[in-house]
């Protein structure tokens, strides 16, 4: 099986495929001091929950926007997998022409991403990567990545109203708000970050799609929290949770 492992900076994704097909997979909080021991006690207990063993692991694929972390995950793979994990860069065979202006900047995640995105729709594209930050990536018809935007994203925006403030309560905003106008405290804040962000999404879109003219990108969403932002951004034209996870296992297919 192929272990593909996608490192954000506030969450790990590991997904195991047999084939094409993606089996299971699991999201685990990021610590960036981890040891290649710790990880390896984590994957152990999760395998155990799947009646998995570590040899039933042929190989891993791995991106990551955490660059303390990396070491750990590849002393992992060799000292408890006995194999060297591919790793994501920009020197892979990706299948896209990279245009950014130093594409050493481009991350590992949206690269990845905007590979599983062409690969499965095949047209102009907007990617929007609802994670820590939240990003846009934009590729052209021709299979060009062309570049972006990087905005906070909800979680930070969460987190630092709680911190910054002395009396507003942290939200669970899973559950949507009765309307835009809160009638109280934990109302108004689901609101302004529900709706606000869906406004921000959507007009960055409309300011995307006015650059990419004559091209009418499709508009697709990943991320954790995008399901929880689609609803109220209605240029998002599908979800696809599990886009990152794909993309790495079709690098993985390109560059072994």
């Amino acid at each position: 099986m192929l272990m593909a492992v996608d490192v954000g900076n506030t969450h790990t994704v590991i997904g195991l495929f047999e084939g094409d097909t993606l089996i299971c997979h699991w999201r685990v909080r990021t610590e960036i001091t981890n040891t290649a021991d710790e990880l390896a006690a984590t994957i152990h207990g999760l395998f155990a929950l799947k009646h998995l063993k570590f040899t039933d692991v042929s190989s891993m694929v791995l991106a990551s926007v955490v660059p303390p972390i990396q070491a750990a995950w590849r002393n992992l793979s060799l000292n408890f997998f006995s194999f060297e994990p591919l790793m994501i860069s920009r020197h892979l065979d990706t299948g896209l022409k990279i245009k950014a202006d130093n594409p050493a900047e481009v991350g590992a995640d949206r690269i990845v991403n905007s590979v599983a995105a062409f690969d499965k729709y095949a047209s102009a594209l907007i990617i929007v990567d609802f994670g820590t930050a939240i990003t846009f990536d934009c590729v052209s018809g021709k299979g060009e990545y062309i570049g972006g935007i990087i905005t906070p994203g909800l979680s930070i925006s969460l987190d630092a109203l709680g911190r910054r403030t002395a009396k507003l309560p942290r939200v669970d905003i899973t559950s949507p708000p009765p309307q835009a106008i809160g009638t109280n405290t934990v109302d108004a804040i689901k609101s302004g970050i529900l709706f606000g962000y869906g406004g921000l999404v959507e007009e960055l879109l409309k300011r995307i799609k006015r650059e990419m003219t004559p091209e009418s990108p499709k508009v697709i969403a990943t991320g954790g929290m995008a399901p929880l932002i689609a609803p109220y951004a209605p240029s998002i034209e599908a979800v696809e949770p599990m886009l990152t996870l794909e993309g790495l296992r079709l690098l993985h297919e390109r560059n072994r």
